[in-house]
């Protein structure tokens, strides 16, 4: 009697990212990709809850929404919310973070286990967010590879190579550095880069540990996939792929998120309708960008003394001293100048969360004043408006550095502004630079708006069949079939 052979099992792989929206949603749309490019593929996103972020829970339904049927889920991880907000308690967010990743490693092993009893899958490896490595000792218990994702760019991730060997083979005392005003040649930069724009994390003595932990990690994998492009860092990248200490790298980017719901900002969309063609500044500083009573004046000051149309995604701080998401103002007028929004009523609009993607896309945008963010840096490039650079904390100055001074596709509003999350700023940023950094983002014949439509049309062409990152890709999934097939 005839009996149909058994069906392949799909080769599932494991996606840990770290919690929040930033990295999940760079995730969610990596998997998408995979799946997309390999019909053997099924994916698990593990997802670990931060002991903050209130709208979390509604941000993630909204993602697993999108997900294609069958072949990705979300598996919310098992936790227990006293542990969550006894680990809320610790000092710094990198701390927090570095706890919350110990917290749920016994939690991942479990689920992995589960996965590995299924019939139907076959494991093939882990995909780790870059501030997730300890993640990588599941995976050698179960005898899987692993591969890092890396959530910025491809000259961030040469610093954090380079300071790596700095210390461990070279001995150099990095917290020399703090507070100093000397620069340093890092391979994945053209120019000499300034300390004092480096992320206080590398040169901090109590956290440094962490920090470089995870670049000696990635070392330990069989590859490092990249949310960059060819195209848009040809230095940096030919920098680390010449280097035989690191595994092989994947530029698979631009991965973005094009498809938000506007339905909750029609108002938003509809105003920008009404506005002529690059004719609108638009101001958002991040999911975790916010700012004092005193910077919020100043900007509001710079903004009117422009004369552009504006559009402003203006947000709340937490409570001082806490560490939570900043929300919208129930009255924004209580920290603007008094009068500024009768006075630029026909000028713009001061709104809370915005739609980003929606808002970039918009032909009546012409600028972007942005906290450099590597998503956010990648989808105005993807939408081909230039940027004006205002970078807050963790790698966002190193980003502003290179778009403005190594890749020419940002004008300088600042580079060494730092606000850490629940530290005060460095500085006030005054009306007058503000002004001037909106004045020049909003030139309609710029040599950076030039280039910046340049990138647009190399980001897009990128992953399309025979594009860079199509072929990066292809060679990802190479890796990981083969993997699977020498362990048969």
């Amino acid at each position: 009697m005839y009996t149909p052979a058994a069906p392949e099992k799909m080769a599932e792989l494991v996606f840990i990212p770290l919690a929040g929206m930033g990295h999940l949603v760079s995730v969610v749309e990596m998997a998408k990709l995979l799946v997309a490019r390999n019909r053997d593929f099924s994916i698990t996103i593990l997802v670990m809850k931060l002991p903050f972020d209130s709208r979390g829970s509604a941000q993630l339904d909204s993602l697993a929404a999108s997900l294609p049927a069958g072949r990705i889920r979300f598996l919310n991880l098992p936790h227990d919310d006293h542990s969550l907000a006894h680990l809320a308690s610790a000092t710094s967010t990198r701390r927090i973070l570095f706890n919350l990743v110990e917290y749920y490693k016994p939690r991942v092993r479990d689920a992995v286990a589960e996965l590995a009893s299924s019939d139907s899958i076959r494991l093939a490896g882990f995909i780790i967010d870059m501030f997730c490595t300890p993640m990588i000792d599941i995976a050698d218990e179960f005898h899987l590879p692993s591969y890092v994702f890396f959530t910025s760019g491809a000259a961030f991730l040469g610093f954090m190579l380079h300071l790596q060997c700095l210390l461990d083979e070279r001995n150099q005392d990095l917290t020399e550095l703090k507070d100093s005003d000397a620069e340093l040649a890092i391979p994945t930069f053209a120019n000499p880069v300034p300390t004092k724009i480096m992320p206080l994390v590398a040169l901090d003595e109590g956290a440094s540990k962490m920090f470089f932990d995870h670049a000696r990690r990635f070392r330990e994998t069989k590859g490092i996939i990249v949310n960059t492009f060819r195209e848009l860092e040809p230095y940096a990248l030919g920098s680390i792929l010449d280097d035989p200490k690191v595994p092989p790298v994947y530029p698979v980017g631009p991965i973005l998120n094009l498809h938000s719901s506007t339905n909750q900002n029609l108002e938003i969309i509809e105003w920008l309708d009404d506005q002529p063609p690059l004719s609108v500044v638009f101001l958002c500083f991040g999911s975790m960008g916010s700012f004092g009573e005193d910077q919020v004046r100043e900007i509001a000051h710079g903004i009117e003394r422009s004369s552009h149309k504006f559009l402003w995604s203006l947000r709340r701080p937490p409570p001082k001293g806490k560490i939570d998401i900043p929300t919208d103002y129930a009255n924004p007028e209580d920290v603007l100048p008094e009068g500024f929004l009768d006075r630029t009523s026909d000028m713009g609009r001061v709104i809370g969360w915005a739609p980003q993607v929606a808002v970039l896309s918009h032909p009546a945008i012409g600028g972007f004043v942005s906290h450099c963010g590597w998503n956010s840096t990648l989808e105005s490039l993807w939408c081909g408006v230039p940027l004006a650079s205002w970078p807050i904390y963790a790698e966002q100055q190193m980003n502003a550095f290179e778009m403005v001074r190594e890749l020419g596709l940002a004008v300088e509003i600042t580079l060494d502004y730092k606000k850490e999350i629940i530290q005060e700023a460095s500085r006030i940023v005054s009306a007058d630079d503000i002004e001037r950094g909106i004045k020049c983002v909003m030139e309609c014949d710029s040599e950076i708006r030039r280039k910046v439509k340049q990138k647009r049309e190399e980001s897009r062409k990128a992953l399309v069949e025979g594009g860079s990152s199509y072929s990066s890709l292809g060679l990802f999934i190479d890796n990981v079939m083969n993997n699977m097939k020498s362990k048969v």
